[in-house]
């Protein structure tokens, strides 16, 4: 990130008359940026987002203040899913496509191997506000970021081949923050539609919302407060990898929140709502 970067994303960004805040699921994307930027804070950060401000700057954090309960959760699921993807794409992986990518900066912060190629899939709104926050910074992936607006509900897969995305190469997928927003036949139809489009060695990562072992069953708490900011879950997973499984793909990394939390040294932030069983967060792998 050159110096004109950092000065734009030192401070409060500017603003214009296209700079509009995101609204339902677009909002929680402003939370999880604030989770980003929090972590990136600590002295003992697991990442480095100097992005992530900019987007809590635009809309002020007062907007997203009930999704700070997600803080330490959200740290920990974007440090896993980076690593995902960068041992995906280091291993042959030359397409990264992350489905309702939201404020996500991985095009431009993670370290990729230069063939790499992300493809963001998101709603237009929600991509013209990260365009017009990030502005010129959101240049300098180049040639490696390319944006398709669609809606995933509908026939995405004609955009994404249409902005150059190609079905026979291995690629790397990551639904993140977005299955829990949709119906169960929702998320049966995305996962087989990623399946046709998928190679074989293409590899897939998942979040959804496991309530039988994540909040030891009780979520209503945090279905209101979603519910508060026009962003209701609509669906849960009790059993991530058995439904990935009945899909196609095979469970590769499925740590149960004990696991994730042990393995990123945050122990001290276990909730004692917290199961012992799989958590919602899986990796897979297509066969061929």
């Amino acid at each position: 990130m050159d110096e004109l970067d950092q000065a734009r994303l030192g401070g409060a960004p500017p603003r214009s008359d296209s700079l509009r805040l995101p609204e339902g699921v677009g909002l929680t994307a402003v939370g999880v940026a604030l989770a980003r930027a929090r972590e990136s804070a600590r002295d003992d950060r697991l990442f480095d987002d100097p992005y992530a401000e900019a987007f809590v700057d635009a809309v002020g954090d007062e907007t997203v203040a009930g999704m700070k309960v997600f803080g330490s959760y959200i740290a920990l699921r974007t440090a896993l899913f980076d690593d995902y993807l960068l041992a995906a794409a280091r291993g042959g992986c030359t397409q990264v496509v992350i489905l309702a990518a939201g404020l996500d900066t991985r095009a431009l912060r993670l370290d990729w191997p230069g063939e790499t190629r992300v493809f963001e899939i998101d709603l237009p709104d929600v991509l013209a506000f990260k365009y017009d926050v990030l502005g010129e910074a959101a240049e300098a992936a180049g040639h490696r970021r390319t944006v398709v607006p669609a809606d995933l509900r509908e026939d995405w897969g004609a955009a994404l081949t249409g902005a150059g995305f190609s079905a026979q190469a291995p690629t790397a997928w990551l639904a993140e923050g977005l299955l829990p927003y949709l119906t169960d036949a929702d998320n049966d139809r995305l996962v087989d539609r990623v399946g046709d489009l998928s190679a074989p060695g293409s590899r897939l990562g998942i979040e959804v919302v496991n309530p039988t072992t994540t909040y030891r069953g009780d979520v209503s708490g945090f279905k209101r407060m979603q519910s508060s900011i026009g962003a209701p879950w609509r669906s849960t997973q009790p059993d991530p990898s058995g439904w990935l499984i009945r899909h196609g793909w095979r469970p590769a990394d499925a740590p149960t929140m004990e696991e994730l939390h042990r393995r990123y040294g945050r122990e001290a932030f276990l909730d004692e709502r917290t199961g012992t069983g799989a958590g919602g967060l899986v990796t897979a792998v297509r066969g061929g």
